[in-house]
């Protein structure tokens, strides 16, 4: 019998291996009709099937276009079209508003930015050598630290050399950039201001969104240079480990075939994640804790306190790895949709704002790439991390880490976003409090 298939078969093989991301382009042309057929007839849902086709077939080609983009390419550009794109076509009403509207419900209502940073925490801190992982966790406090305090000194010394006067630079401007995103920086931040000048809510976060955003697209930026750089001067970079190891390889060797690695161990990982984020959830709901750090408290506990198999490893480190190579385009575009208010962007573009954003976050990351190397890290993942702690959130720091090419470093990220963005939010009211 032959199995050759014949020349018309063997051409559309051929077709089928063609892929924009993970989607082979003979599907993606079909996907593309039969979403045209539910815009057309108004019948566009918020369910999984239908969320999974439009998320993934239009962030891939928003990715593919930064992709091709000449020079934008070398420094995350596919992370930043995916991200800012959707944004500019939402606002410029070039998206079907079925389309809008469905993903937007989808984004807000279905915590999948959650459950993606789960996946990532936990397959992430897992894979770690555990007495890498606390060193770590000591050692980054450092070039965090002394970034942030730089970032403030010459960040606000700009903006007031530029006419934005010191306490508009500060508090307006340079703070927010590193106050950890929306909801855990801008909004409690805003609150704050509103509460003290005694005015609305909604004139102050206006004032302050700007500054995170463009310092989270200023962040991902520089995370794209040092991705370059790393590549270039490999001495510098420890291509995703935050420091030598002294027992081996940080991380597991993916190079190599994983031992007795099966369905059932990949989807014992994925359920434990699952379940260290609902106890992350619970303490929110409880305590107000935040449950990203939650979660990584409770992630490296069971590390190190050797809770944690081979087998667990290896299919958490899968979970991860799947979520961070699949999932990460469709949550970007989920969020530039959703959260991503491109008349915010535009309302930051003076040159004084812009020159002061982007002081702050290049001297947080220039500090974090020194210090990082003086306390032994490797300096271009210290200073990655410190890229993080001026993202727009979580979003921001998948964003940071996806342009840098180190999803690795999602624990540090968190205490860098978490509990760096909680400490500046903190100081930031005391003493707008003692000013106002």
């Amino acid at each position: 019998m032959n199995d050759t298939p014949p020349p018309w078969a063997q051409t559309l093989q051929r077709m089928m291996d063609w892929r924009l991301g993970v989607v082979p382009v003979p599907v993606g042309v079909v996907l593309a009709l039969a979403l045209a057929y539910f815009v057309t007839s108004g019948k566009v849902d918020t369910g999984l099937p239908m969320m999974i086709g439009v998320t993934v077939l239009l962030s891939f080609l928003c990715a593919a276009i930064g992709q091709a983009i000449p020079g934008l390419r070398m420094v995350g550009g596919a992370v930043i079209v995916a991200t800012f794109l959707p944004s500019a076509l939402v606002y410029y009403h070039l998206l079907p508003e079925p389309l809008v509207s469905a993903v937007s419900v989808f984004t807000k209502s279905s915590d999948y930015l959650f459950l993606y940073i789960a996946a990532v925490i936990v397959g992430s801190v897992f894979a770690m050598d555990r007495s890498v992982l606390i060193r770590g966790f000591v050692k980054i406090f450092a070039p965090l630290a002394a970034g942030t305090v730089a970032a403030v000194i010459v960040g606000t010394a700009v903006g007031a050399a530029l006419g934005l006067g010191v306490e508009h630079a500060l508090f307006y401007v340079v703070l927010p950039v590193m106050a950890g995103g929306v909801g855990d920086g801008a909004v409690p931040l805003s609150l704050g201001y509103a509460g003290v000048l005694h005015q609305g809510f909604g004139g102050q976060f206006a004032l302050i969104l700007p500054a995170v955003m463009i310092g989270s697209f200023f962040a991902i930026l520089l995370a794209g240079g040092l991705n370059l750089l790393g590549k270039r001067r490999p001495g510098l970079s420890g291509g995703g480990r935050l420091q030598p190891g002294e027992q081996g390889d940080e991380f597991l060797r993916r190079d190599e075939p994983p031992p007795h690695l099966d369905v059932l161990s990949i989807a014992t990982g994925a359920f434990t994640a699952v379940t260290l984020y609902l106890l992350g959830k619970m303490a929110y709901q409880a305590w107000k804790l935040p449950a990203p750090v939650v979660m990584l408290v409770l992630a490296v506990a069971m590390k190190l306190g050797w809770a944690v198999t081979r087998r667990l490893e290896l299919g958490a480190d899968a979970v991860f790895q799947m979520f961070a190579k699949v999932g990460t385009y469709p949550l970007l575009f989920m969020v530039g949709v959703a959260w991503t208010p491109w008349e915010s962007l535009l309302s930051a573009l003076a040159p004084a704002n812009l020159a002061t954003i982007a002081a702050t976050v290049l001297t947080l990351v220039g500090v974090g790439f020194w210090v990082g190397r003086a306390v032994k890290l490797h300096p271009i993942e210290a200073a990655i991390v410190n890229a993080t702690h001026a993202g727009q959130g979580g979003t921001g720091g998948v964003a940071i880490l996806t342009a840098a090419e180190r999803m690795e470093l999602m624990p540090f990220a968190q205490i860098a976003i978490r509990i760096g963005g909680a400490i500046v939010v903190t100081l930031a009211l005391l003493a707008f409090a003692r000013l106002g």
